[in-house]
């Protein structure tokens, strides 16, 4: 009896430093450890991964991609750390796409203004309205709410580029973590996607077009990113977009997340899995090239971004949705003579900047 209640009474200890009571058991690997430890291995876990896979090189201009939320402000908190630790010797930048939505973006970007401060890093907004000439708010007001994450995805991409090019930066960094990959592994298989999924595990994209794209966190659980954030009390902006409550994705996250439940590894052997995924010699890839419009990179005539925006301009938002059709398809049916909002497009094109 005695025995078991010193048992009873023994104080559980960081299974790591074994000197302070844990906090927090890591969701990665299940270890009961004290908040200086998670800090540790999780700041170190991310440096590895940076070095591992050679991510930068001493003197690049590196802008971080930045929405406000717990992702891109846990990287641009870390990466700053980082770079000043390990003499990385990168100039950072924030980067924050204003997609035009009232009561979300506007909100968040106030949380990135404060974030340009607390950091020291310098901050560029780059806005839809200014590229293309419309915003998410405009857009859902033409094609209501089933196919707008649709839109907002090729046009965010693409201004993201545009941005990082006004910056003149030699990389982009991405916050898109553990989870995120995992679910576009699964999206990418179920919709067939064979040119998506042959590179979507790469933690560098993009090396052939005008600016890579590096993703950190690729590794790293959303969960343990929260837990960062929390801990180390950053300010970042929480809300969910407005827009997206129905996205196909959604769908895709609780399945890993219901994995994750049963599993914890079982993300991390997603992620393995689309990695280890080879694409058969038979199969035909899409030829990359540039877009004759914009000169955006892009397999079609034109890139995704000037059909959509054709579309949005001629009234007929749905024409560059599903199977190509019009410009870079085989149908011809649309024979109607553009009005007036053809002058809008010649002089507002797909961005306003050349590649």
């Amino acid at each position: 009896m005695e025995a078991k209640s010193k048992k009873a009474g023994a104080t559980r200890l960081c299974c790591l430093c074994n000197l302070r009571r844990p906090v927090l058991k890591r969701p990665k690997t299940l270890q009961q450890i004290c908040r200086e430890c998670f800090y540790e291995v999780f700041e170190e876990e991310i440096h590895q991964v940076i070095v591992q896979n050679r991510l930068f090189k001493s003197g690049e201009r590196v802008a971080i991609g930045a929405s406000g939320g717990k992702d891109s402000t846990v990287l641009a908190y870390v990466l700053s750390e980082l770079n000043r630790r390990h003499d990385y010797g990168l100039d950072l930048f924030l980067l924050s796409i204003d997609e035009g939505i009232t009561g979300y973006r506007d909100d968040s970007l106030e949380t990135v203004k404060r974030n340009e401060v607390q950091y020291g890093l310098p901050l560029q907004i780059v806005s839809y309205k200014d590229l293309y000439g419309w915003t998410m708010d405009d857009i859902v007001k033409m094609i209501g709410l089933k196919n707008n994450c649709t839109f907002c995805g090729v046009f965010r991409r693409q201004a993201l580029d545009r941005g990082a090019a006004l910056l003149k930066v030699d990389k982009l960094v991405t916050g898109h973590n553990a989870d995120d990959i995992a679910e576009t592994v699964l999206l990418n298989i179920l919709r067939g996607d064979i040119a998506r999924l042959s590179r979507c595990t790469s933690i560098t994209t993009g090396e052939d077009g005008p600016i890579p794209r590096c993703k950190p966190f690729k590794y790293t659980y959303e969960k343990e990113i929260v837990m960062y954030a929390y801990f180390k009390k950053l300010d970042y902006f929480s809300t969910e977009c407005i827009y997206s409550p129905n996205a196909y994705r959604g769908f895709a996250r609780e399945f890993i997340k219901d994995l994750e439940r049963l599993r914890p590894r079982a993300i991390l052997d997603i992620i393995k899995s689309g990695e280890d995924f080879r694409i058969a010699t038979t199969t035909k890839m899409p030829e990359q090239g540039t877009c004759e419009r914009c000169g955006y990179i892009s397999s079609q005539k034109w890139c995704k971004a000037c059909v959509l925006l054709e579309g949005l301009n001629r009234g007929l938002p749905k024409m560059g949705i599903g199977r190509p059709r019009g410009v870079n398809g085989d149908h011809k049916k649309d024979t109607k003579k553009p009005g007036p909002a053809v002058k809008s497009i010649e002089s507002k094109q797909c961005g306003s900047l050349d590649f």
